[in-house]
């Protein structure tokens, strides 16, 4: 697979972490840059990974979890959605600092299901994973850190709107993820 494929693949892989970093910019605007750091290097990380467990679990991953890979994506980003709509109407909020470990795992592991599939592509081309999933994991850090500032930039909405819609456009992939 050439350069240029493999950066195109990797922009197209960092599509999610952008779009759910822009929805995470909008709700945190404490700790702003530690927040994006945290944000993009899980992304960013898992993005790199997921191709190199499928690069060498290929059997494995398309017998076992690619059957069920559009519902796990699903879950999660439904899951995350919800949360982000209901802490929107919740009257005693309390400001977080920082996007709690259990959601940047589950993000993580949500925006890179579908890189498995850029795994396997890799392999069956005959390409090694090394360079691929470095690129993946870059290009997917510096679009979600853009994404997470691009909702920070956003903020002087009303925050409660914003919320909700942050909320709206993770259920979105959640139900792109069916499609």
């Amino acid at each position: 697979m050439p350069l240029g494929t493999i950066i195109l693949l990797a922009f197209a892989l960092s599509i999610d972490a952008s779009v759910v970093s822009f929805s995470y910019g909008l709700n945190y605007n404490h700790k702003r840059l530690r927040n994006s750091l945290l944000l993009s290097s899980f992304t960013g990380i898992f993005q790199g990974l997921m191709p190199a467990i499928a690069y060498f679990l290929t059997g494995f991953v398309k017998t076992y979890i690619q059957p069920y890979a559009k519902i796990i994506i699903f879950s999660i980003f439904l899951y995350l959605g919800v949360k982000f709509i209901f802490d929107s109407f919740k009257k005693n909020k309390k400001k977080k600092l920082f996007i709690d470990l259990k959601s940047l795992i589950l993000i993580g592991i949500a925006t890179s299901i579908d890189a498995f599939s850029a795994g396997i592509s890799l392999l069956l081309s005959g390409n090694g994973i090394l360079y691929p999933a470095i690129l993946i994991m870059f290009v997917t850090f510096v679009n979600a850190s853009l994404g997470f500032y691009a909702g920070v930039k956003l903020r002087h909405f009303p925050a409660k709107i914003l919320e909700v819609i942050a909320g709206m456009l993770l259920i979105l992939i959640a139900v792109k993820a069916l499609v």
